[in-house]
């Protein structure tokens, strides 16, 4: 109990950091970018905010997973990209300003789209003595946990950008660090029944995953976007911000068994990302296509 106590206590603290850290790396400039590269960002938001839903919605019914891991799942793909999809994507010669951009509208996005997927998944998946959905004060919470620290970051970015550089790196590593305390304690609060619950969910996990990068990088493809872009979009789509989703489970909707699937997920993601990342970047040169 009070561990969990603690760990519930700590996670707005967290993601407040991480958030931050993202600020740190954002300017309006990026925003402006969704008018000079409108094409790429629609399409990136439009595979992240409606396709990745449906494809969940179909994994959850697929497997037939219990109702608290269905809903934990839909909100981890109602979730925006992460932080550390921007590094993948660095590291994949991916196009990071195209993270960046997406990762910033996103965030603004998924804070109206996702109570209502949340809600929607909560009302499908669980019985009515069962259901706690997001009440409005509980979105604002989120919105403000969220959204000030974003923009604190880039206020900072803006009026004392030599400092905000030299944060940069410290609170990445930290956002890295406080993800993995975060993913484990989640673990650890259900640890006497986290391999069963692996077991139940953790298959279901890894091909969400799987799809997400393949639906980021192929249906671009398909609508002709260059390959760096296609890259960029794959870690965005593939690399949620697990830690959101585990706040919302465990401190706004109050169920931390709706925490195992993100944090089952940001497990896996770190592994399938580097591999996504090593096959796209050792594939055959192409030439730009647009």
């Amino acid at each position: 109990m009070e561990e969990s106590a603690s760990l519930t206590n700590f996670l707005p603290f967290a993601l407040g950091i991480i958030m931050l850290g993202l600020g740190l790396n954002l300017t309006i400039n990026d925003f402006k970018r969704v008018i000079i590269y409108p094409k790429a960002v629609f399409i990136g938001l439009f595979c992240q905010m409606i396709l990745l839903p449906i494809i969940c919605f179909g994994i959850v019914i697929l497997f037939k997973l219990p109702p608290e891991f269905g809903v934990g799942l839909m909100l981890l793909s109602a979730s925006p990209g992460g932080a550390t999809a921007n590094l993948y994507s660095h590291l994949s010669e991916g196009d990071v300003a195209l993270n960046i951009s997406l990762t910033a509208v996103n965030s603004v996005l998924t804070l109206f789209t996702l109570p209502f997927i949340v809600n929607f998944s909560i009302n499908f998946f669980m019985d009515s003595d069962q259901r706690i959905p997001m009440q409005f004060s509980k979105v604002l919470e989120v919105f403000a946990i969220v959204l000030i620290p974003v923009i604190g970051g880039m206020v900072l970015n803006k009026i004392v950008p030599n400092f905000s550089k030299k944060l940069e790196k410290p609170v990445k590593i930290l956002s890295a660090l406080l993800l993995i305390i975060i993913i484990f304690g989640a673990v650890y609060k259900e640890k006497d029944q986290f391999i069963g619950f692996f077991k139940e969910v953790g298959l279901a996990s890894l091909i969400f995953n799987i799809l997400s990068m393949a639906i980021g990088y192929y249906v671009p493809s398909l609508l002709k976007i260059n390959k760096k872009q296609r890259i960029a979009i794959g870690m965005e789509i593939g690399i949620h911000n697990a830690t959101l989703a585990i706040y919302l489970a465990m401190n706004v909707i109050g169920n931390s068994k709706m925490s195992i699937p993100p944090a089952v997920y940001g497990i896996l993601m770190f592994f399938t990302a580097a591999l996504f990342g090593y096959i796209v970047k050792s594939s055959t040169k192409e030439k730009t296509l647009i």
